[in-house]
């Protein structure tokens, strides 16, 4: 528990005082997003607050790895997570400036995910279902891996799109997993998430409703990366029940809004790529709430599934598959009822 909360003071402390910094370095550099049809905000903001939470992240993992000393397996793990996240931040930052191709961006994140999968030997080998059978993946491990890295990745960059919002849902799904993690004494899964925490939350200082800047994709990219990979450590030691369900959970808004980004774009005849005003956030905004109102109903929404993540991990396997079809059925017809399916060129 100490090294979590060090972990988690450390983050924060680095993204507080690091930010105003990057805020100022954007503003020089160009790193700004500016407003257009899709984009809620209406004025230029800088775009690369994801330096700072990226810093803070690795200088608490540093700092720990100082003070504990980690060896064999455990230093391999962190090690594979400090270059696979620093990659995908690379592509991130670039993305920031170039505006890289969808299909470019791709294949720098399935290259981090190779890298943590090829280089590290992070890969999930077994998964079991609610009712305790295992499966050996056995080839199918990496390639299924590296889907869930970049998968995982990826909903976490499509979700951010309003003030406050992708910074406080990953910091609501760190909190869930660190909490398991604690509960089930995954204490290097603890600790990483615990620097997620404190870096999401240093930031959102900055990047709370008016946002003084945004994450952008360096940001982003490397937090969904960061949770993905920090999911298939703790799976390595769980058989994948309790670590990979409860990231799933904890991050499920933004799972489900890629999701039904997919089936809305497929069923529309568009391009699965290409950006529309049909998500979660834009549906709550044109019924009606405020970008406050909205962000602070998704946090709420990704504090039960949090809950609800835990939960599973306490009680019985029949209880555990109730709890999960109540959860299906709820996003569904919530899905329904706003309007998420339905093509939107709004």
């Amino acid at each position: 528990m100490r090294e979590c909360a060090i972990a988690f003071a450390v983050a924060l402390g680095v993204a507080l005082i690091l930010t105003p910094t990057v805020i100022f370095l954007a503003k020089k550099t160009g790193a700004v997003d500016k407003p257009d049809a899709r984009k809620v905000h209406t004025k230029p903001i800088p775009r690369i607050g994801g330096v700072g939470i990226y810093a803070a992240v690795m200088v608490s993992i540093l700092v720990l790895l100082a003070l504990t000393r980690p060896e064999g397996e455990v230093l391999r793990q962190v090690i594979g997570l400090i270059v696979s996240g620093s990659i995908i931040f690379l592509v991130g930052i670039v993305d920031d400036y170039k505006n890289l191709p969808a299909k470019v961006k791709l294949l720098g994140q399935i290259f981090a995910a190779a890298v943590l999968v090829f280089g590290f030997d992070v890969r999930i080998d077994v998964v079991t279902n609610p009712f305790g059978e295992y499966f050996y993946l056995e080839w199918f491990a990496i390639p299924a891996t590296i889907f869930w890295l970049v998968g995982l990745t990826n909903t976490v960059n499509l979700i951010d799109g309003l003030d406050g919002l992708a910074a406080g849902i990953c910091g609501i799904a760190a909190v869930t997993i660190l909490l398991v993690a604690l509960e089930h004494n995954f204490i290097l899964v603890a600790v990483l998430t615990a620097a997620i925490a404190g870096a999401a939350a240093g930031f959102l200082f900055y990047n709370s409703n008016p946002a003084r800047i945004f994450m952008g994709d360096c940001g982003s990219l490397f937090l969904g990366f960061m949770l993905a990979g920090i999911s298939v450590v703790g799976a390595v030691k769980s058989a994948a029940t309790i670590a990979l369900i409860v990231p799933i959970l904890a991050l499920g808004i933004p799972i489900c809004d890629t999701t039904f980004a997919i089936v809305r774009r497929y069923r529309g005849g568009q391009p699965i790529f290409k950006p529309d005003k049909g998500h979660l956030h834009h549906r709550l905004l044109q019924l009606g709430f405020t970008q406050r109102q909205a962000v602070f109903l998704m946090y709420v929404i990704s504090a039960v599934l949090g809950l609800s993540a835990i939960a599973l991990t306490e009680v019985s396997s029949q209880i555990a598959v109730l709890i999960l079809s109540m959860v299906i059925v709820s996003i569904f017809y919530g899905a329904k009822k706003i309007g998420v399916l339905r093509l939107s060129n709004r």
